[in-house]
């Protein structure tokens, strides 16, 4: 590198800085060279460019569809150790008569492309990871609906997955599906998505705890809360959770109910994604349900999928577990909104919290074509939505 008389800097090859050394056309792979334009002709076969290893912030390289072939035969740009529009991934040219310029910023962002000849949706493709946060709706309380001596079980909150799926073109629309929670004694709802090329995530919903005519608690993301009873000495046992089942595990199992004669009786805390539900004896154990799990996928830590407390008959009665698990008693309260929380036992049980569906992506790569009115926010580089109810983004 060196400087002429009138101050302006020529690079390595002898080209002065901003205009681009044009070299022969390309009709096979190639490692480019900053300072230079490539007409590329991929008219045979795409092929693939390989970047510098070691470029320098404002490098410019320019490439040019030849033969009007690059949607048929597609350029692949590799970023050799480094990242186009922050990503550190191939980038696809899908777009034919294209003319791209790249420009190297720094090590973050990579090389952006600073003008393009064809700009559009769809003119080039750099695959990039979604994190998804699939919660499904939590499971009802037990309700009696009859005598005060029967002891009812916390609803189990919603399936709980996390995956990270790396999406490889555009256009892909991924469905989503938010599940409702259960009312009394009544599984919660499954939430979902799903997309071409991507791995389906389903959550099952929770489990509802255990009502007067029903001992055991029910079997689902996390398992409802078994119950007990003085009349009978009855006993059931909490319902089982990860069913069906999922690696991870999407929930944990229900506490199981309690009783001794002529002392206390009382229904399980119904499992959640973290813990499971306590159960409901000796006397003054409190039937708390299962705590939930944190994620930080919108930027700040929030824990969900907590299950319902159980209702006790001396004892008192079980708090929600964290993240949304409504709290046992007469009544019983409602699981959490939104975060997938069993409903607490009681004569009147509280119903499950409806869950939620969130994707976090970078925003370099967001599209912002969504259905179903999610809530956009953005954290530290990536664009978060969060669906409350069913819809779609497009990629």
């Amino acid at each position: 590198m060196g400087v002429v008389s009138d101050g302006t800097t020529v690079i390595d090859n002898g080209v002065v800085n901003g205009i681009l050394s044009w070299q022969s056309v390309q009709t096979t792979g190639f490692t480019a060279v900053a300072g230079r334009g490539y007409p590329c002709n991929t008219t045979s076969a795409g092929f693939t460019v390989t970047l510098p290893a070691a470029p320098s912030a404002g490098d410019q390289i320019q490439l040019v569809d030849y033969a009007g072939t690059f949607s048929s035969n597609n350029l692949t740009l590799d970023p050799n150790g480094n990242n186009i529009q922050s990503q550190a991934s191939n980038a696809t040219v899908l777009k034919s008569n294209e003319a791209l310029t790249l420009t190297y910023i720094d090590s973050t962002s990579g090389w952006l492309i600073t003008s393009a000849a064809n700009e559009g949706t769809g003119s080039i493709s750099i695959p990039y990871s979604i994190d998804f946060l699939v919660i499904a709706g939590g499971g009802g309380g037990g309700g009696a609906g009859g005598s005060a001596a029967d002891r009812l079980g916390g609803g189990g909150a919603g399936g709980y997955r996390a995956s990270t799926q790396t999406v490889s073109s555009t256009g892909t629309v991924i469905t989503v599906t938010v599940g409702d929670g259960g009312a009394v004694n009544t599984n919660g709802s499954n939430s979902s998505m799903s997309g071409s090329g991507l791995s389906t995530i389903t959550s099952a919903g929770g489990g509802f705890g255990a009502g007067a005519s029903t001992q055991t608690g029910s079997n689902g993301g996390s398992g409802g809360g078994g119950g007990g009873n003085f009349g009978s000495f009855a006993v059931g046992p909490g319902g089982a959770g990860n069913t069906p089942s999922t690696a991870p595990s999407q929930g944990n199992n229900g506490g199981g109910g309690y009783h001794t004669p002529a002392v206390d009786a009382g229904g399980g805390g119904g499992g959640g994604a973290g813990a499971v539900g306590v159960t409901a004896g000796p006397p003054a154990t409190q039937p708390n349900g299962g705590n939930g799990t944190a994620s930080s996928i919108t930027g700040s830590s929030v824990t969900r999928a907590g299950g319902g407390g159980g209702r006790a008959a001396v004892s008192s009665s079980g708090t929600g577990g964290t993240g949304g698990g409504g709290n046992g008693g007469n009544p019983g309260t409602a699981g959490t909104a939104n975060t997938g929380g069993g409903g607490g036992g009681g004569n009147s049980g509280g119903a499950g919290g409806k869950g939620v569906v969130i994707l976090s992506m970078p925003t370099s790569s967001y599209s912002g074509t969504t259905t179903g009115s999610p809530t956009v926010s953005t954290a530290s580089g990536k664009t978060i939505l969060t669906f409350t109810g069913s819809g779609s983004y497009t990629t």
